[in-house]
């Protein structure tokens, strides 16, 4: 799987169900992610774009603590570890 933040969490989020005091900086491209995966049944293949928008979102504001990016986050980190 591609992040390890659940999917619920983004959709949350991205419903409003979840609010934050600051909006976070790669809400829009957390929010473009639940939207591609319902839209083509939850086939990772078919949202590479997003998924990738959403990973340089992240690395542009790693200085940040953002909800949206902490799986990608996570992501990163076990990478580094296995190398």
């Amino acid at each position: 799987m591609w992040f390890s933040l659940s999917s619920l969490t983004f959709l949350s989020y991205c419903s409003g169900v979840i609010s934050m005091s600051q909006k976070d900086p790669c809400q829009k491209q957390a929010c473009e992610i639940q939207k591609c995966l319902q839209a083509n049944k939850y086939i990772e293949s078919k949202c590479e774009d997003v998924i990738r928008a959403m990973r340089r979102c992240c690395e542009v504001h790693t200085a940040q603590r953002s909800i949206c990016c902490s799986g990608f986050v996570k992501e990163q980190e076990d990478t580094i570890k296995n190398t």
